[in-house]
């Protein structure tokens, strides 16, 4: 998997445009936290290419502050470990913890 590496908060204005062409998912992962780390693996051996989302990976121990403004910029409240699906500028799908699957990102993309 192809992961965009979330490290600077203008790459939040990146996201909101990017997402007019085609969805972005953010996946906000706790280095320290064992339920992050499954979660991560069991989406990323999940991911399918061919749906067409541009995914973005973000260290949230490491640029909190970009995790507290993409709560803010995309409405969503802040959660560890979380999906994020980004469409047309905004926030139309999250999720957390357990009920993190790539499945669910697929059906939200498609709707």
């Amino acid at each position: 998997m192809n992961w965009n590496i979330l490290e600077q908060e203008q790459h939040l204005e990146e996201i909101r445009e990017k997402s007019f062409q085609q969805p972005v998912v953010i996946f906000k992962h706790s280095t320290r936290c064992p339920i992050s780390s499954m979660s991560l693996r069991f989406f990323e051996s999940n991911f399918k290419e061919e749906l067409g989302v541009k995914p973005y990976y973000l260290d949230l121990i490491s640029f909190r502050a970009i995790s507290n403004e993409i709560a803010a910029q995309f409405g969503v409240p802040h959660q560890s470990p979380q999906v994020i699906l980004i469409k047309n500028g905004k926030a139309v799908f999250d999720t957390s913890h357990h009920n993190i699957s790539f499945a669910a990102i697929e059906k939200a993309v498609k709707a």
